[in-house]
């Protein structure tokens, strides 16, 4: 039904524009999650079967319970405006943002593109979003979710990257007592500079200050929170082993592998493969697949990962646990296939 009725209604809006879709379903999952009783309801549908199994596939991971291993990837719900529904199609835990401490329009549009035959998307949205302190009291007022909730933080593009730490350090401390995990997202390709704090020498100042911030946060009476990275596809084997020793050495609890590629691997030919922005979806599977398993080889399996790319199909979900995820994230296989994707992906599971 969603790829006959639904998905067509949805890509004609705008005139075709993908930002348009993107931003009226957000609308609709609010309103759903406003609705009593339509978050359970719909969880019992597309979850893990039945309620008491659920807790058959739960996990816990980096110290925080998980009821199902199948998120949200970051991006989808920036602002975290239908934190209430997401559970309603199945998924365990969400990711909100990515953040940055001063509110950004992101870059012009249009900025996000389908490439519909490949199931990928081409996006360079640029870290749109309201802001950390705007976050703060939305989460703030939801109050207990009932679920995990990932909260991603980036540089703001007015920040020079010389003083990206504080930025950062800034949405972790506006943000510390919301999240149940933080992800710190320095390989999104559509801000500029930004991947640069992959290196490690800059990555070991950031997470070594967001580390003391979070000592201090906790100290102060907070709940210590997990800190993970989401690296790139796009580093070469050598360049993910120096930043996996800077968090081992820092402390990091997990890794999110991976973002979105500046490559167009299986789309070159396509009209929008010369778009600007990081390429998502089916193109992605692969290559997020062989980063999974590079990082849990290399780490002996010691660091969580969470996995994210190209999951269109429940096997490519499989194929990242198999490769070492603890969890799995979904965004732009959500947008080809809809939430019986989410629901197959659960019925799946071991």
């Amino acid at each position: 039904m969603y790829r006959k009725v639904v998905r067509p209604v949805l890509y004609r809006l705008g005139k075709g524009d993908a930002e348009t879709a993107h931003e009226q379903t957000l609308n609709g999952m609010r309103l759903l999650g406003r609705i009593p009783g339509a978050a359970a309801a719909g969880a019992r549908l597309f979850g893990v079967p039945g309620q008491g199994g659920r807790a058959a596939s739960a996990r816990t991971v980096f110290g925080v319970r998980f009821p199902s291993p199948v998120g949200l990837a970051a991006g989808m719900d920036k602002n975290g405006i239908a934190l209430r529904a997401w559970p309603a199609i199945g998924f365990g835990f969400v990711e909100v943002g990515t953040v940055t401490a001063h509110p950004q329009p992101g870059n012009p549009r249009p900025r996000l593109f389908r490439l519909v035959d490949h199931e990928a998307v081409i996006n360079r949205m640029g870290f749109n979003n309201l802001g950390s302190e705007a976050l703060a009291a939305r989460l703030k007022a939801y109050g207990p979710l009932g679920y995990p909730l990932g909260v991603s933080i980036g540089k703001s593009k007015i920040t020079p990257l010389d003083e990206a730490v504080e930025d950062y350090v800034t949405s972790l401390r506006r943000l510390y007592r919301y999240g149940d995990y933080f992800a710190v997202n320095v390989s999104s390709p559509n801000t500029p500079g930004l991947r640069a704090l992959q290196d490690a020498s800059h990555l070991r100042e950031l997470l070594t200050a967001l580390h003391t911030e979070a000592a201090g946060l906790t100290a102060a009476g907070l709940t210590p929170k997990p800190i993970l990275v989401k690296i790139a596809p796009d580093l070469t084997t050598s360049a993910i082993d120096e930043l996996l020793q800077v968090c081992t050495d820092v402390g990091v609890a997990g890794i999110i592998a991976t973002n979105t590629t500046i490559t167009r691997p299986g789309v070159e030919s396509h009209p929008l493969a010369g778009e600007t922005g990081g390429l998502s979806g089916r193109p992605l599977g692969e290559i997020a697949a062989k980063t999974v398993a590079h990082i849990h080889n290399e780490t002996g399996g010691a660091l969580p990962i969470i996995g994210v790319g190209g999951i269109v199909e429940p096997s490519d979900a499989t194929r990242l646990f198999d490769a070492g995820a603890s969890l799995v994230q979904v965004y732009t296989g959500l947008i080809y296939r809809g939430p019986g994707l989410i629901r197959k992906i659960n019925r799946s599971l071991p």
